[in-house]
């Protein structure tokens, strides 16, 4: 039986960017540890250093994302602020996407740590699922309850229109906050 060789330091360091840059998708901490044949520990300091060096590299709940840069005028972001029990989450995130809407964080106010963001980046119903069973498996909560269900999200698309259909589906429902 023949082992496979650890790839190591600045080498794997290399090849984990190539391979975030030429997926299209999240790679998993356990995919990447797989392919270098190292730990995930490993990994993980490793997105550390490329993160320090100022890779565009984020964690979602899918894995990790290598943010390529669109072109000038392609993208269009909003922050809105929402209102809604945790039970409703996936009824808001699924009226996001459905109009084409990427949902890349939520934000809140803590009264002790301030602003907290975290990156969510779904842009289809599958990953919505995804994200919805992920916090179910772990046993983990919503950024909302920290709040009593008030939030920030920044929406991503590729047209105006689209950000303001997912806004009014959203008003529709209840879901927004209005300023």
């Amino acid at each position: 039986m023949k082992t496979e060789k650890k790839i190591l330091g600045e080498k794997r360091r290399e090849l984990i960017l190539k391979w975030l840059k030429e997926s299209g998708l999240p790679l998993t901490g356990a995919e990447l540890a797989a392919k270098a044949n190292v730990s995930r520990q490993v990994i993980v300091q490793d997105i550390s250093l490329l993160k320090a060096r100022n890779e565009p590299i984020i964690a979602t709940s899918q894995g990790y994302l290598y943010l390529k840069t669109p072109a000038p005028n392609q993208i269009y972001t909003r922050t809105i602020a929402c209102y809604h029990t945790p039970e409703q989450t996936k009824e808001e995130l699924y009226l996001i996407v459905d109009h084409g809407v990427t949902m890349k964080d939520v934000k809140i106010e803590h009264p002790v740590y301030g602003d907290l963001t975290a990156s969510v980046m779904v842009s289809s119903r599958q990953e919505v699922d995804q994200f919805i069973q992920k916090i179910k498996q772990t046993n983990s909560s919503y950024l909302l309850q920290l709040t009593d269900g008030t939030h920030l999200h920044t929406l991503e698309a590729d047209s105006l229109a689209k950000l303001d259909a997912a806004c009014q589906a959203l008003q529709k429902a209840g879901f927004l906050i209005e300023s």
